[in-house]
């Protein structure tokens, strides 16, 4: 059987400005904390950088080289995008800071535009549908299985624009997800603990059902990785769609089962003061 190597080049995934642009109005926005640092923001600093990481490592590591050649790379990635960069990002609260980092001419601006520009009600109504529980959910699993359908998988593999399109609504609707779950100022959960646990739980259930489908097919579902002549390790078509259902049912577990167990314990624990967040401000309010 003819084999193929595995390439180490680093790309310049267009996420990078994404990710050099967050950072960078992280920076500029923690310049004017005069609060002391504490174990809790350096907590949430080293999340952040850990989501700016993951994105970097998914879409410009060899990582994004190996996902043309083998699926279970490009499983690899979707786990990235959907289960462990927003939950990192929406465990730092990095919005209301990275609010601050723009300027703030800008950003009184922006706020006037939102509470009483001709588009506000628009706004209003949508960020309201979006940020609700059952849409979020919706968008996230709908957004998860069709993208897995053959016709739209065969597509990204085939068209560079495409593929980046999924990627985004991959990270997009992941952190509209994690944040119904975890809370993430000025964005909160409208649901108890108890109802986080269910919403996350059928999440899971979902990705189960999919890589179930992926990992019991006789035959390889997507074209482009049944035609590869050579790919590396030798392994077939077949196989590395296995590895890639592998891939979404361990790995792809570990966050919503985390997620899981976490919500639960602070649902059973007894009631508790909570200390305010530094980051709860409003954005709109913030200026």
């Amino acid at each position: 059987m003819l084999t193929a190597t595995l390439t180490f080049s680093w790309t310049t995934d267009p996420a990078l400005v994404w990710v050099i642009s967050a950072a960078a109005l992280y920076w500029l926005g923690g310049r004017g904390l005069a609060r002391p640092r504490s174990a809790d923001r350096r907590w949430r600093t080293g999340a952040f950088l850990a989501g700016l990481a993951t994105i970097v490592f998914a879409l410009d590591s060899p990582l994004d080289a190996w996902a043309d050649q083998l699926q279970w790379a490009h499983m690899l990635q979707h786990v990235l995008l959907l289960l462990v960069a927003p939950p990192l990002l929406a465990l730092a609260r990095p919005w209301n800071r990275m609010w601050r980092g723009f300027p703030l001419g800008l950003r009184r601006r922006i706020a006037r535009d939102v509470t009483h520009g001709r588009w506000s009600g628009g706004v209003h109504r949508t960020a309201r549908v979006l940020g609700a529980p059952i849409p979020s959910w919706l968008l996230f699993t709908i957004t998860l299985v069709a993208w897995h359908l053959p016709v739209a998988y065969d597509a990204t593999l085939r068209s560079p624009g495409i593929h980046a399109l999924e990627h985004a609504l991959f990270f997009g609707t992941g952190l509209l997800f994690w944040t119904r779950v975890i809370d993430s100022p000025p964005w909160r959960s409208s649901l108890p603990e108890g109802a986080r646990a269910v919403y996350v739980a059928s999440a899971l259930v979902v990705s189960w059902m999919l890589a179930l489908v992926l990992a019991l097919s006789t035959s390889p579902l997507y074209a482009p990785y049944a035609a590869e002549a050579a790919r590396p390790g030798g392994i077939t078509a077949l196989a590395d769609q296995q590895l890639a259902a592998g891939v979404m049912w361990v790995p792809g577990s570990i966050p919503f089962t985390i997620a899981i167990l976490f919500v639960a314990y602070r649902w059973l624990e007894p009631k508790r003061s909570r200390r305010p967040s530094h980051d709860t401000q409003p954005i709109a309010g913030n200026p």
